[in-house]
């Protein structure tokens, strides 16, 4: 039995510990949120032995922690799973991997020196179209692919980016492309293989916030198939 522990008890981290009781093989052990209501009500909801504490550290100490999903901020993801991966446990980390590629790198070499696993949220991987669509892929089936697209028309309200002051900042959280358009980013790389050359143009249109809610992408596939990619936030 796996035990869990929550770090952002925010938006997200609820949604994680939902899926955690569906699980048979893990248990949800304890959460942990800056803002100590936050964690104490996940607590309360998620089960009478879960424990709630106000930081990484505190959450750490729980016995029977074995791995930190992570829920807070995407700036701070490479951070805090580089100390998750040197106190010795897994770490799963909500996407983005991190707002910055160097802390993402980091973190990457951190958990393969620590001996521990790394995974980042990708959970359309395992949409059920989309395993049938890379199995196909992969026999040949559809012959040779020369075009992928990839489009994320979102919009969330003026009132999403004032309610936290973090989000829709270059350091925090990034714009579309970091929050809608990464899935997309995924699961074309996922079935098409690696990206050898992109051009783009983004601008923040329709917010008053730091980063980009709207991005065009044109790419160019290591196979010489030829990619679009557009996201809006």
């Amino acid at each position: 039995m796996v035990g869990i522990g929550i770090l952002g008890c925010g938006t997200i981290g609820p949604l994680h510990a939902e899926a955690v009781a569906g699980l048979d093989g893990a248990r949800l052990v304890a959460v942990a949120d800056e803002r100590p209501e936050r964690a104490a009500e996940l607590a309360r909801t998620a089960g009478s032995d879960v424990v709630a504490r106000r930081d990484l550290a505190g959450l750490l100490a729980v016995p029977g922690v074995d791995l930190v999903c992570v829920c807070t901020p995407s700036g701070t993801h490479g951070e805090l799973g580089c100390a998750i991966a040197q106190a010795g446990r897994h770490v799963v980390l909500e996407k983005p991997i991190d707002t910055d590629p160097d802390a993402a790198d980091r973190v990457v070499a951190e958990a393969a020196r620590c001996g521990v696993v790394l995974s980042v949220i990708a959970q359309h991987r395992f949409d059920d179209g989309l395993v049938r669509l890379h199995r196909a892929l992969e026999t040949g089936e559809l012959g040779e692919i020369v075009l992928g697209e990839g489009r994320a028309w979102w919009y969330r309200t003026q009132a999403y980016y004032d309610a936290d002051a973090w989000r829709g900042t270059w350091a925090l959280d990034g714009g579309a492309l970091t929050n809608q358009g990464v899935h997309l980013v995924d699961l074309l790389i996922w079935l098409l293989g690696p990206v050898e050359s992109v051009f783009a143009r983004s601008r923040t249109a329709a917010h008053k916030m730091e980063a980009e809610d709207l991005l065009v992408a044109n790419l160019r596939f290591a196979t010489g198939a030829l990619g679009a990619l557009t996201v809006t936030t």
